[in-house]
């Protein structure tokens, strides 16, 4: 895809060619849940404050599935979204408060795999193999050869079988409109592949990370930097072969993935239904594999939250866009409206998205933003690392980056920023923060990032006011530029 020298992904790359690819589309937040968060509700961290894996996130925001729930869908859940609940809502007994897998609310799920992932256990007994009483045994490789599979054939894998299910749950539904989250969890660590993914791509021919020649000197960018490639185990491989080796299983978990998708859109076309579908193909996050001496999805680089879209509309009016290509900046906040109204259903007020059909139907929106936002909160409360790295309080561990085409802000609650000139240094080495030639573009971003912070403020009932004539709604007076030509 994008041309990769390495990344082998025909089945999506297909997809794209059917509908529209975004190239410039990033996640919200980091990591698993609070991207999902935002993904899932259309709104961004600093709105939904469901900022780590386990924070509850709050039951006054509606979401995707509730939306299509009430417009008469039953949104269904083949997979996970982490979401924990709010528990002032529950008895401290809930069980529902004794993990961060839960599922958002108004989704039902017909296949949760939550990390235990015993369903799929179940299922590769049923098919001959002897599962050991914690399924995620299997994903250890079958001797301490480097790179050596996993324990189960990929016709077997947990994205087989969520693919399956999932063919065989529509069957059932015979001409019943149906709305589906298929949340594969892979490429996601430990990195072992399955056979015959294991070897699909040669080590030798990998991209080697954007990095600096020793972590200590990529380290001191930043205390936050600094901080995290302490860590060993989110620096990954020191040495070449180890690095390589982990970029390549983790291309060939990709190309696993990717023939899944695949079996799922033949599935979806040879029972007539791929015509009559909308497709949405995001992420949750991305990975960092190696680049500025980091591992695991965290931090400010691009690489972390610079993530795929590809949307494939069915409708004719759709037909002038196939298969090309759209480089404005989008975000995830934008899939939630953009999937409610190709349904019908109005997005609600709490979205700090909009809808890409204007895209898809050829249309370039006048007032379509040009820069890109996430945020990534790095307090540790069950750890040790924001306390001991930086003798900050919880609240002051947090940062919240903007960045456009030419240059990229890192705000931190509580250490220095950073800002990155990209049109000189697109790998993104040195801050320019700090220096005095740099002071007049640092305080325009800085202004741009509180203008954002303001102009997105939550507003669910911001333009509603109590009159003497009732509740008057200012949405419906004003409706702000023109939006497309």
């Amino acid at each position: 895809m994008l041309g990769h020298p390495a990344v082998r992904t025909p089945n999506l790359d297909r997809l794209a060619s059917e509908g529209v690819l975004f190239s410039n589309h990033y996640a919200q937040a980091a990591p698993c849940g609070p991207s999902r968060a935002s993904l899932l509700t259309g709104q961004y961290l600093c709105n939904h404050r469901s900022a780590l894996n386990g924070t509850p996130l709050d039951a006054r925001f509606t979401n995707i599935a509730l939306e299509a729930r009430a417009f008469g869908y039953d949104p269904v859940l083949f997979g996970y979204t982490d979401t924990s609940p709010d528990p002032r809502a529950l008895e401290a007994a809930d069980p529902r408060l004794r993990t961060y897998e839960g599922v958002l609310p108004g989704f039902r799920a017909v296949l949760d795999l939550p990390e235990h992932l015993r369903p799929w256990g179940e299922w590769l007994r049923s098919r001959g193999y002897d599962v050991p009483d914690d399924v995620r045994e299997l994903y250890k490789p079958v001797s301490d050869e480097p790179g050596a599979p996993a324990r189960y054939h990929a016709d077997d894998s947990e994205a087989a079988f969520l693919t399956e299910s999932l063919l065989e749950w529509i069957d059932e539904q015979g001409d019943t409109p149906w709305f589906v989250h298929a949340a594969y969890i892979r490429p996601h660590p430990p990195f072992v592949a399955p056979s015959p993914y294991h070897a699909i791509v040669d080590p030798a021919d990998v991209d080697l990370p954007v990095r600096k020649v020793t972590w200590e000197e990529e380290a001191r960018q930043h205390p936050m930097l600094a901080g995290a490639t302490a860590i060993s185990d989110l620096r990954g491989p020191d040495d070449e072969a180890g690095i390589r080796l982990l970029r390549a299983t983790y291309y060939g978990l990709m190309a696993e993935v990717d023939d899944k998708v695949g079996r799922l859109l033949d599935g979806l076309r040879d029972r007539e239904l791929l015509d009559r579908t909308l497709v949405v193909l995001t992420s949750d996050h991305g990975e960092m594999l190696g680049d500025h001496w980091l591992t695991e999805k965290l931090g400010y680089f691009d690489e972390a939250f610079h993530i795929p879209l590809i949307v494939r509309d069915p409708r004719p009016e759709a037909d002038p866009t196939r298969g090309t290509v759209v480089d404005r900046f989008t975000e995830n906040v934008d899939v939630m409206p953009t999937v409610l109204e190709w349904i019908g259903a109005e997005p609600p007020v709490q979205c700090d998205g909009r809808s890409l059909l204007g895209f898809l139907a050829g249309h370039k929106p006048l007032d379509w933003r040009t820069e890109v936002h996430w945020e990534w909160d790095f307090r540790d409360v069950v750890g040790v690392f924001s306390d001991a790295a930086f003798g900050l309080s919880l609240e002051q561990c947090a940062l919240t980056v903007i960045r456009d085409e030419s240059a990229k802000y890192v705000h931190f609650s509580g250490l220095p920023p950073l800002f990155f000139d990209l049109e000189r240094d697109p790998d993104q080495f040195e801050d320019r923060a700090a220096e005095p030639a740099f002071a007049s573009r640092v305080l325009k971003y800085a202004q741009k990032m509180l203008s954002w912070r303001m102009e997105h403020a939550e507003r669910t009932l911001a333009n509603l006011v109590v009159t003497p004539a009732g509740v008057l709604d200012f949405r419906r007076v004003h409706r702000g530029p023109a939006a497309g030509s």
